[in-house]
């Protein structure tokens, strides 16, 4: 059986992105998103996710944008003077590399960011990483062990099966191993964030192997408020909505006999 999740990240940052999140869902293919607990449109994710009992909701690590969930002072290596996150991946690999950052630190505001998306009445199906900082060396244990004590049943593991990239993208990678990645079989979306196409999304749906895979995506609406950010998918946001929301690729999935899941129907399929 081929059983798709597809998950929209970054729930929360923006009330343009939670707006476009709902659309993909209640008009498209999107079964799952994950929501950042220090985005400035929090409250407004937590609202519109009640109003979507089949939305599956997960946590989105975070360790790169905004201000964290814990007190300043108790992550001091995580934050700026300015109490703001200061890292991308690329600074916190080298910065884990170098000894320079407290993986303690890293624990306690993610568990500072998944207690606040539980207390908001939300049970997380997965936890997964904003810029997949939870795959950096040292840290995807933390994000096992907060999964484990928070009783939640799955992690995304964001190794992109070659295969299934080459599918996206239009090449021809017949003979690459696709890589098992544990509760989700496949995952795929990397290479194409801020670029997906129509044409992509049909050839991924026509070559989509047996068992479960996620495509990562980022639909959305490009407000003013995620205008002031620094993030590079502004107007590829709502380029993803159409996609995502397009009849040609409803009719694909239905006709290819694909199961839309989210991550909390996994262990229901015996997959």
């Amino acid at each position: 059986m081929k059983n798709l999740i597809v998950n929209a990240d970054d729930l929360g940052w923006t009330p343009g992105v939670n707006r476009g999140i709902s659309e993909a869902h209640r008009n498209g293919i999107v079964t799952s998103t994950s929501l950042l607990a220090n985005g400035c449109a929090f409250d407004d994710g937590v609202r519109l996710s009640r109003a979507l009992p089949r939305l599956g909701v997960g946590v989105h690590l975070n360790l790169s944008d905004g201000k964290p969930v814990a007190p300043p002072a108790r992550v001091k290596t995580l934050v700026s003077e300015a109490g703001d996150f200061s890292c991308g991946p690329e600074t916190l690999l080298f910065r884990l590399t170098a000894k320079s950052l407290d993986t303690k630190d890293v624990e306690i505001e993610w568990s500072a960011q998944i207690e606040k998306v539980c207390a908001a009445g939300i049970r997380p199906t997965h936890l997964d990483g904003h810029k997949h900082v939870q795959m950096l060396p040292g840290l995807f244990g933390i994000a096992l062990r907060l999964a484990r004590k928070h009783g939640i049943e799955a992690v995304r593991i964001s190794h992109e099966a070659s295969s299934l990239r080459a599918a996206l993208t239009g090449g021809s990678e017949s003979k690459s191993v696709m890589l098992k990645q544990g509760v989700q079989d496949y995952f795929c979306g990397i290479a194409q964030t801020g670029v997906l196409s129509r044409k992509g999304v049909l050839q991924l749906l026509a070559s989509l192997p047996e068992g479960t895979t996620e495509l990562m995506c980022h639909p959305g609406y490009s407000d003013a408020e995620l205008r002031n950010t620094a993030t590079r998918l502004q107007t590829s946001r709502q380029t993803e909505l159409e996609i995502l929301t397009d009849k040609e690729i409803r009719k694909s999935i239905a006709a290819l006999g694909i199961r839309l899941i989210n991550y909390q129907e996994i262990g229901a399929l015996g997959t």
